[in-house]
């Protein structure tokens, strides 16, 4: 039984799975099923089936998730299972539903690659928003996981994506149909990080810097952003160090280092790129404001 917060939610994961399953069909009929591009996952199987026999791929994407639900019913839970069977079924209708009303592209090959991982990441990242799964290569990898627990999930998702590119080249015949899977699937994991992260991300920066205290001082009065003062000792010389840390966007970051430049030329500093970034200042850690 769906819980009440989970009743509250399936009208917008269902408008969300509409959505991504529009353009999920776009991406797949238009650009990768036509230049035989086989962007991994159930997709990719989908477009290898269809091309040795013709059969409509949002079918085979479903039936091929069958043994994979029961399998993930048994070992992943119920409620997983069911939430990834809301859009497996969403998206398998869709793909044949509109197939017949959109155009195929058949341009330049790298384009359709680009523009199909584009339309495969903005959709799949849509669905992960709301906290569901597409199903296939995700189930496979998290029943491979149970088996070898050690192996990053992440990593089973490319060794699996990796076989079904192998099996397309040998189809199709041609390492290029490959090679531009792998552009595909490349460009849809950048775009599904990208709208994961949104406007979460930014940048993590540490300052070593005798002008700690002025330093820390102009970021939270010049720049409106918070700092911490961390206490160390320096390896070398075994002398205790203030480090200032804080983190900004990616907009801010240039002003930042300016700032840093201007009460201390000489100071030590390192910038790193963070994925995600909540608390004051920021978007807010409760899950609602996530959604």
């Amino acid at each position: 039984m769906l819980n009440r917060d989970r009743k509250k939610r399936l009208p917008m994961d269902l408008a969300m799975d509409i959505l991504g399953g529009l353009i999920y069909a776009l991406g797949l009929n238009c650009f990768c099923s036509p230049n035989d591009i086989a962007p991994g996952g159930m997709s990719g199987v989908a477009v290898i089936i269809n091309y040795l026999f013709d059969f409509p791929m949002g079918i085979t994407i479903f039936c091929i998730n069958i043994p994979l639900l029961l399998l993930a019913w048994r070992y992943l839970g119920h409620e997983f299972t069911l939430h990834s069977l809301k859009t497996i079924v969403v998206w398998s209708v869709l793909v044949d539903l509109v197939e017949p009303y959109l155009p195929a592209y058949a341009g330049d090959k790298i384009l359709a690659a680009l523009f199909g991982g584009v339309s495969i990441g903005i959709a799949v990242a849509l669905v992960f928003l709301r906290g569901a799964t597409t199903g296939g290569t995700d189930i496979v990898s998290r029943l491979l996981q149970r088996r070898w627990p050690f192996m990053p999930i992440g990593k089973m998702m490319i060794a699996v994506d990796a076989v079904i590119v192998a099996a397309s080249m040998i189809v199709f015949r041609n390492i290029e149909t490959g090679l531009y899977a792998l552009i595909s699937i490349y460009v849809a994991g950048s775009v599904i990080d990208t709208i994961m992260g949104g406007q979460n991300t930014g940048r993590m920066v540490l300052v070593v810097s005798e002008e700690h205290t002025a330093i820390a001082k102009g970021i939270m009065e010049e720049m409106g952003r918070g700092a911490t003062l961390l206490n160390a000792t320096g390896a070398y010389s075994g002398a205790d160090r203030r480090v200032v840390l804080c983190a900004v966007r990616n907009t801010e970051y240039p002003r930042l280092r300016e700032l840093i430049r201007q009460y201390d030329p000489e100071a030590f500093l390192i910038t790193t790129n963070v994925n995600e970034i909540l608390g004051e200042g920021f978007a807010s850690l409760n899950s609602k404001d996530l959604k």
